[in-house]
């Protein structure tokens, strides 16, 4: 009995093993293959409008490397810790720094209209544009990207926003390639991003 028992739990375990592996691989993975041989299950068509008040879209992007961050401006902690990231990187970049895009697209459209984000990006680097548009525009957007996002009720009837928080590394063509790691020195993620040029 305590061996069946056994080999039952163990099966579970490798079973949810194989299924993280897969949600995991489904996500992230695909790897070379899927560059060279159809579209990335990350990222797609959008159009979106930044803080200046210009449309956006995917192929505007093409020819340039670039990173894409959700979040929205009224996130206490981790969208504005990502953003200075972002900016040192983009500071450690250099006369480099113009062949790459950085988005910042929100996730809170309802708020965060093109002149919140302007005010909002102006204590970040200058090369990083904030994206929004109406709430259909935006939902098919974070769909496009896979983010999570969800609107959590406070007291006293305001709200915050419930987010993913990854930096997407997206090549000149407009394919995934990877999440972006900011744990490291900027001058590192610099060098790492110069790859892609």
């Amino acid at each position: 009995m305590i061996s069946k028992r056994l080999l039952i739990g163990l099966c579970a375990f490798v079973a949810g093993g194989v299924l993280a592996f897969g949600a995991i691989f489904l996500i992230f993975g695909r790897g070379s293959a899927q560059l060279a041989s159809g579209p990335a299950a990350i990222g797609g068509a959008f159009q979106l409008t930044d803080q200046n008040g210009g449309t956006v879209t995917d192929q505007d992007l093409k020819g340039h490397p670039f990173l894409v961050f959700f979040g929205f401006t009224h996130c206490p902690d981790v969208c504005p810790t990502t953003l200075f990231e972002v900016s040192e990187v983009l500071r450690a970049l250099g006369p480099d720094a113009d062949s790459v895009e950085a988005l910042f697209v929100t996730v809170d459209p309802e708020r965060d209209t093109p002149q919140a984000m302007k005010d909002y990006l102006g204590s970040f680097h200058p090369r990083l544009r904030g994206l929004t548009g109406d709430a259909a525009a935006v939902a098919a957007t974070l769909k496009t990207y896979r983010v999570y996002s969800k609107k959590v009720e406070l007291e006293g009837g305001d709200y915050t926003m419930d987010h993913s928080a990854i930096v997407y590394l997206m090549d000149k063509y407009g394919r995934f390639v990877s999440p972006f790691s900011l744990k490291r020195r900027p001058e590192e993620a610099a060098a790492d991003l110069k790859k892609y040029l």
